[in-house]
């Protein structure tokens, strides 16, 4: 680190990569999050699951990040240094660390949801009504940007712009800022969450699977299924760690114990990983699926329809849409026991 005056001078190559990361994330987190978002509303058996709302708020989420944060961001590791003025620089971090925030907490909610499902189905529709799951998204995005108000107001440290490494982000006020509390509860607690609940997870349905075997032989030739979809969950908790993990864990080990920015590098290749889980978050909870896939194959085949065939298609469309609804109220008929993994 070359330190003169108190700037730090970031290598040349690692701002020109992180611009350009910037930019890319930001084109593909909009059109793969709007996309995810639209593929959603348009799919109303995927609607009558619980676990749709949380995902599609993580989808909004991100998108957010994506258009708001992302091109700032590009711009400032362009131009090192921040030209937009002090009331974007205010908003900025409360934006960013806002939007990381509720990212986390929507996992959390899934992950929860998950749990209740699996472990507790016979509460599962009293803990998700449509009322339950509209107040548990208001409080996700509530607590995840209240916590941003103690340094937006000035009673724990402050926001502004740090002119070493030219980034708005939560400064020092008296000698005090809770950056480091922010990291620590904000990763920490999530991932802490995350780990027990599909730990549940996985040894309620290994436990139910033997139990199966145990009272009844007959089920052996039947557990084939239930075999595949074991190993789809467990294969899914590890994409989720791994991926939760490689993106936010250099993040916060770098602005915990390296927050003089003694390696600049490393700090910018840690945002950049961060930058990623706006983007690839979409495909981890919907693209691994099958009913999402097929989702995003109907959007995109009334898409193609339209331009191809004009407004006649369009409406043929819309009426084989109009079915999909009719068939998703029997389908709701027979509870929410299929779930999505």
């Amino acid at each position: 680190m070359d330190d003169e005056g108190g700037v730090i001078r970031y290598p040349k190559e690692a701002t020109v990569f992180a611009a350009i990361c910037a930019v890319v994330f930001c084109i593909f987190g909009i059109v793969g999050n709007f996309v995810t978002i639209l593929a959603l509303l348009r799919c109303p058996k995927l609607k009558a699951h619980a676990t749709t709302a949380f995902v599609m708020s993580l989808c909004v989420s991100d998108l957010l990040f994506c258009s708001f944060n992302l091109p700032l961001t590009a711009a400032r590791y362009i131009t090192e240094q921040w030209i937009f003025g002090d009331a974007l620089c205010q908003l900025f971090p409360v934006f960013f660390y806002g939007n990381v925030a509720v990212s986390l907490l929507n996992m959390v909610a899934i992950t929860l949801n998950r749990y209740v499902l699996i472990t507790m189905y016979d509460y599962y529709n009293k803990f998700y009504s449509k009322i339950s799951i509209c107040l548990q998204l208001l409080c996700t995005w509530l607590i995840a940007f209240l916590i941003m108000m103690p340094p937006l107001i000035g009673i724990w440290g402050r926001l502004g712009l740090d002119p070493s490494t030219f980034s708005c982000t939560i400064l020092q006020k008296d000698g005090k800022s809770p950056k480091k509390f922010i990291f620590l509860l904000g990763f920490a607690f999530p991932c802490l969450v995350i780990i027990i609940a599909y730990s549940c997870i996985y040894w309620t349905v290994r436990t139910s699977k033997r139990r199966l075997r145990s009272h009844d032989t007959r089920i052996n030739h039947r557990t084939s299924k239930r075999e595949r979809d074991d190993r789809r969950l467990t294969r899914l908790m590890a994409l989720i760690f791994i991926c939760f993990l490689f993106c936010f864990l250099p993040l916060m080990l770098v602005n915990v114990f390296d927050d003089k920015v003694s390696y600049p590098a490393l700090h910018v290749s840690s945002s950049i990983l961060a930058w990623a889980s706006s983007v690839i978050n979409p495909f981890i909870y919907a693209a691994t699926n099958k009913q999402y896939r097929s989702a995003y194959k109907k959007l995109f085949t009334v898409v193609r329809s339209s331009v191809v065939s004009g407004p006649e298609s369009v409406h043929s469309n819309s009426l084989r849409s109009k079915q999909d609804k009719m068939q998703s109220v029997s389908y709701k008929h027979k509870g929410s026991s299929s779930a999505i993994v």
